[in-house]
């Protein structure tokens, strides 16, 4: 985990900010801790907030930032500089840490995906560019290949592009589908064990037939080393999720990948506005504390963080099983949202409550709390976006709704 002393000497070194903003750091940065914001703006509006014990869910606002990432943003909010520039420059520093030949921010692996396929279209022909997403009768390939088991709603990103999804389930499909309008291979890493080609096979068929291949590994860090594990494995392009378990703004990600396919991927992106790109806008400010998000992440100590996440897990689980008639488990998911998982489950022959009706009691309690997915007789805790101490306010409070649940 980075000291505030080791991330002000990292920033003050990367090219970017040395460069284009000068060599001193502004007083806002050095300072610490933030200060306390001046207006309650969610009160104001009337919006309730609530302990996040269920996990980095786009619909709850994903994951909350670290002071540093925030740093950063605030920092690069006080200068003017070229977009290309800092994502040029910044993009060098992330390849490097992540093993790809290049690496640029988007906006959400889900934009990534789209600006990747656009990229091995058109190469770097603006007037291919123009055309997208209308490629029929252009030339441009227009199919991309996918196992049954990963063809999901996310894959919208790609048929944005004007290509459409030919579906395949084994070896033999995929070598039936190829044809002179297969464009890229596509693999979803958090269902690649419901597919029957497993990510080394499914690159090794895209270079035997000089296809592209990507992977979408949105949520599927921690591990870290996913971060770089598939650029090695011979991705042509690899897309993840800024505002998960990175702590990154929540509408930043990451294209990372080969370097051809990175420069055209470009042309599709802001500033440029001849692209279907265009309204994929990521900011000055997003693409520094998604970096800086990414560092932290990479320099963390991952089994110490893995170790208050079981200690926590624990804790709850420790004063809801005291309930008669409740029973727990703790599994860990293999391929996506890596962390410990805490399923609470009660007869209800002896509790009185369905899953719904305690995630309603929980959501209406003070302090409002958001637990996981609910089955008639059982919900699911993470721990890992809760804030210190709050793994107490959580299961107090499952715990007194179980209560009266026996009564």
């Amino acid at each position: 985990m980075l000291s505030r002393r080791k991330l002000i000497k990292r920033l003050s070194s990367v090219p970017i900010l040395g460069g284009l903003i000068g060599s001193s750091l502004p007083l806002s940065l050095e300072a610490a801790p933030l200060a306390v914001p001046k207006r309650d703006l969610f009160k104001e509006f009337g919006i309730r907030t609530f302990i996040n014990a269920a996990g980095t869910l786009t619909y709850m606002t994903g994951s909350l930032m670290h002071d540093e990432v925030l740093e950063a943003i605030n920092y690069g909010a006080k200068e003017f500089c070229l977009l290309d520039e800092i994502q040029d420059k910044v993009g060098a520093k992330i390849a490097q840490m992540v093993h790809s030949e290049a690496a640029v921010i988007t906006s959400g692996a889900f934009s990534g995906m789209t600006l990747g396929l656009a990229g091995i279209l058109t190469g770097m022909d603006q007037k291919k560019v123009e055309m997208l997403p209308h490629i029929e009768g252009t030339g441009m390939k227009t199919e991309v290949i996918c196992q049954k088991a990963h063809d999901i709603v996310y894959n919208h990103a790609l048929t944005n592009t004007g290509c459409k999804i030919v579906v395949v389930e084994t070896v033999e499909d995929v070598e039936k589908a190829i044809n002179e309008k297969t464009a890229l291979m596509h693999f979803l890493h958090i269902e690649a064990d419901k597919g029957k080609i497993m990510h080394e096979e499914w690159v090794a068929l895209g270079k035997k037939h000089n296809i592209p291949t990507s992977i979408d590994i949105a949520a599927d860090v921690p591990p870290v080393e996913n971060l770089w594990r598939f650029n090695d494995m011979g991705f042509s392009f690899v897309v993840v999720s800024g505002g998960k378990a990175m702590r990154g703004p929540q509408s930043a990600g990451i294209l990372m990948g080969k370097k051809d396919i990175i420069s055209a991927a470009r042309l599709h992106m802001p500033p440029r506005g001849f692209n279907i790109g265009r309204g994929m806008k990521v900011n000055k400010e997003e693409i520094l504390g998604m970096y800086v998000a990414l560092e932290r992440f990479i320099n963390e100590d991952h089994a110490k963080v893995w170790k208050t996440w079981e200690v926590s897990t624990a804790y709850v689980e420790n004063a809801v099983k005291t309930v008669a008639g409740v029973t727990t488990d703790v599994h860990v998911p293999p391929l996506g949202n890596h962390t410990p998982t805490l399923r609470i489950s009660w007869d209800p022959a002896k509790l009185h409550i369905t899953g719904k009706e305690l995630q309603e009691a929980l959501r209406k309690g003070d302090p409002s709390i958001e637990v996981g997915g609910s089955g008639p007789s059982n919900i699911g805790v993470t721990v890992w976006m809760l804030k210190p101490g709050q793994d107490k306010i959580v299961a107090k409070r499952i715990k007194e709704e179980l209560t009266k649940a026996t009564v």
